[in-house]
């Protein structure tokens, strides 16, 4: 549970700079290359997470030239390690973080963002200061539910992580193989530890979600 935990957090860490980058670039692109790059965004929700992971397992496998590069020159291996799996989840998660707040800038008139250019403010500073103060409310849905999601996973974290205790076996994967071995009260206990907590953060997001829109409805 507390590699589960801390594989959630450090992704979330990790995807919160990455979804305002790449959010903050797609709303600007009106290009062919904007599609293909959103495409390749959402694919994790489409593909199955064993296809996902199994080429992450191929690419990364010392046997490759990736894996076989990274180990010579860098001693680094994701491949069956707490790495690889941070990598993989990042990947799997990406469109959670970014599709919530590219559609909130996208829904942000246009005259907040001139008029900060108006007033001589550059694109870095109306970013963060003039813009993603106005869609909080994405940020906390894209944070909860990329961390949520990350606890959840499954199909990729096997492939890519397998099942060593302390590094790799996460609670998806402790409730596998506890049901595998018929020890459903185990199982029991981390599945229900993990409804109540995906439960409750969308609880709160819901909530705070919900809040802003009042808020914002009030001001209009």
């Amino acid at each position: 549970m507390l590699l589960t935990f801390k594989l959630s957090f450090l992704t979330t860490f990790i995807l919160l700079p990455l979804g305002i980058a790449l959010a903050t670039l797609l709303d600007s692109m009106r290009s062919k290359f904007g599609i293909l790059l959103e495409a390749l965004i959402w694919i994790p929700l489409i593909l199955p997470p064993s296809v996902l992971g199994f080429y992450l397992l191929v690419a990364f496998n010392k046997q490759n030239f990736l894996g076989k590069f990274l180990l010579e020159h860098f001693s680094f291996q994701l491949t069956f390690s707490f790495e690889g799996l941070v990598l993989a989840s990042v990947i799997f998660s990406l469109p959670f973080m970014v599709n919530p707040i590219k559609n909130a800038l996208s829904a942000l008139p246009s005259s907040i963002k001139e008029a900060s250019y108006t007033l001589g403010k550059s694109k870095i500073y109306t970013l963060f200061f003039v813009l993603l103060p106005n869609i909080k409310s994405a940020l906390l849905l894209g944070c909860v539910t990329s961390f949520a999601h990350t606890i959840g996973e499954f199909g990729v974290v096997m492939m890519i992580g397998g099942s060593r205790a302390g590094e790799t076996k996460v609670a998806s994967i402790a409730i596998y193989e506890q049901v595998e071995t018929l020890n459903y009260n185990l199982a029991h206990q981390y599945a229900l530890t993990l409804f109540i907590i995906s439960f409750l953060s969308l609880c709160v997001i819901f909530y705070i979600t919900r809040k802003y829109f009042d808020n914002s409805l009030k001001v209009i």
